[in-house]
């Protein structure tokens, strides 16, 4: 056996696994991104919470993509601790039920969804429908990533050493456990990581005493992926996937307690070892599904002691940030220009702070939270004023034409970041405190509108941030399309709303004003921050000078 080789194979077939994963992703997400946001945004109470995680989840083909988005609802105040929970697990069950669509042989499937899929990803004329033939081809390069990993497989199946090493391995069972769940964290995807444990068993290198502690290892590690990347985020975003994975981790402990004690799992249903391993993946998440809906709030409440508020967000973070706008780098443009966009960036940074927990206050308003993001406020306006006086000054220096060009670009950012805090204090923060002094609720319907148009806002809010980290056209063109989905959000909620007038509901009544005003000021901070995408879209010629059609 080449053992070199056989290496090289089964990396090349993980990494196509991975990418085929991706473009499944991205290609459902840029064709059905509005539905599948609403799915999630939502979700409604737990049972129904459980059952959209688990669709989107399918088919998205990633659990993780689904805690992502959950974790942004949490942080735009859309989607509650305990209905997150839920919409998490019913997203690991959606993953595992993935997991056992791809242990069915469809081999002969994938030729077809290859020929399929990139045809109509590179000859369509719509989006919509290349976006789609992506999805398909992924699906389709899946597929035939599982064949070539079954190939690279093979010799192993063969080697007299491997036995022996899989046997040793397998009398410390709680190392294979931690290995595993290490393992996926690594790839980022637990549909990979159990893939290829299942390929190993189906091949005889993988018993199912062996098998056990692995699957195990990978739903846990599979919460860890989802704590990774939003460690980032505020702490609503954090608390989603710390209970997801606090869920996985006391029910595998438990289920490898039961393993220990050597308890027999022949009654695992499957003829084959890879067989009882996928079910024993499903039937884990299942359970825990079932576990979730009677303890998600219980979980919650553990999760908040883990995870406190952040006492004074608002005002306590401003002490630590250092402003960029170095004078001695005034005479070389190229590094001023530099500490003025890491200033625009701690404006947008700062307009997120103010954005994301607007509905919340909004909501359930304090005095102390409307005073905290008023304050925002005022150090934004501080920023916009310091900003336009430093590259003012830069620019009565020797500039070159791109970095006169990148002076304007900031210049104009920080006024139109200034611009959208105004629209948060003035119209936002108004409605809290019209809502303190007593005025009317929203209704459900209403409140759900608006919470989704709130979390597409704030989407784009963070894109606008990582677009001045990195100019990228993918980003900008991203931004323009966020646009539209929030342009359609405004259309379909005033039309839902007028409809509700219309039958006399008497909370959309009461909260008329409000509600058209809330809409108005979201969209106007969405027009304003996606003006920062513009100059990228015109340098690759992107962007039409006019919407209008040419007159004859």
């Amino acid at each position: 056996m080449n053992l070199p080789a056989v290496a090289l194979d089964l990396a090349a077939a993980t990494v196509l696994l991975l990418y085929a994963v991706s473009l499944v992703k991205k290609g459902v997400e840029a064709t059905a991104g509005d539905i599948v946001a609403r799915t999630v945004g939502g979700a409604g109470g737990r049972p129904r919470a459980a059952i959209c995680g688990c669709v989107v989840a399918i088919a998205l083909q990633s659990s993780t993509a689904v805690a992502m988005l959950a974790a942004g609802f949490a942080v735009s105040g859309a989607l509650a601790l305990d209905t997150g929970l839920a919409v998490l697990l019913g997203a690991d069950l959606g993953s595992a039920l993935v997991v056992k669509i791809l242990s069915f042989d469809l081999h002969w499937l994938a030729p077809l969804l290859i020929a399929a899929g990139g045809l109509v990803h590179l000859k369509a004329s719509s989006r919509k429908c290349v976006e789609a033939g992506r999805a398909v081809l992924g699906i389709g390069l899946l597929l035939l990533s599982l064949q070539m990993i079954g190939h690279a497989t093979q010799p192993l199946a063969q080697s007299p050493v491997l036995p022996s090493v899989v046997a040793f391995i397998g009398k410390d069972a709680l190392t294979v456990m931690i290995l595993a769940a290490f393992f996926t964290w690594a790839l980022h995807s637990s549909v990979a990581a159990i893939v290829l444990i299942l390929t190993f068993a189906a091949k005889g290198i993988v018993p199912v005493d062996v098998g056990i502690p692995l699957v195990l290892g990978v739903n846990i590690g599979g919460g860890l992926i989802a704590l990774w990347l939003t460690r980032g985020l505020p702490v609503e975003g954090r608390r989603l996937p710390l209970g997801n994975l606090l869920f996985r981790a006391l029910f595998g402990a438990t289920v490898f307690g039961v393993f220990s004690l050597h308890a027999p799992f022949d009654w695992l249903p499957g003829e084959t070892a890879a067989a009882k391993l996928v079910n024993l993946h499903v039937l884990f998440n299942a359970a825990l599904v079932l576990v979730g809906m009677a303890s998600c709030g219980l979980m919650a409440r553990l999760v908040r002691l883990f995870m406190p508020d952040a006492a004074g967000a608002g005002a306590g973070d401003r002490s630590v940030h250092v402003c960029a706008l170095d004078r001695t780098l005034i005479d070389k443009p190229p590094q001023a220009l530099a500490a003025a966009a890491r200033e625009v960036l701690h404006m947008g940074n700062l307009i997120a702070r103010m954005l994301e927990p607007v509905m919340t206050v909004i909501h359930a308003p304090t005095l102390e939270a409307v005073k905290a993001l008023r304050s925002i406020d005022g150090e934004i306006h501080r920023a916009h004023s310091e900003i336009k006086l430093y590259i003012a000054a830069v620019n009565r220096g020797s500039l070159t034409e791109d970095q006169s060009r990148r002076g304007i670009e900031l210049t104009e950012a920080a006024i139109h970041l200034e611009y959208a805090g105004d629209v948060v204090a003035k119209s936002l923060l108004q409605m809290a405190e019209e809502r303190l002094e007593g005025a009317g609720a929203f209704s459900q319907d209403g409140w759900r509108e608006l919470t989704l148009l709130h979390a597409a806002v704030s989407s784009n809010v963070r894109l606008a941030a990582n677009l001045l980290v990195s100019p990228d056209p993918v980003i900008a063109r991203e931004m323009v399309r966020q646009k539209e989905h929030v342009r359609r959000l405004v259309e379909e909620s005033s039309k839902s709303h007028l409809e509700r007038l219309r039958q006399g509901v008497a909370a959309s009544i009461l909260s008329s004003d409000m509600h058209l005003e809330i809409v108005r000021a979201l969209k106007e901070v969405n027009s304003l921050v996606t003006t920062m995408a513009y100059p990228r879209l015109r340098e690759s010629g992107d962007l039409l000078e006019s919407r209008l059609v040419p007159a004859a």
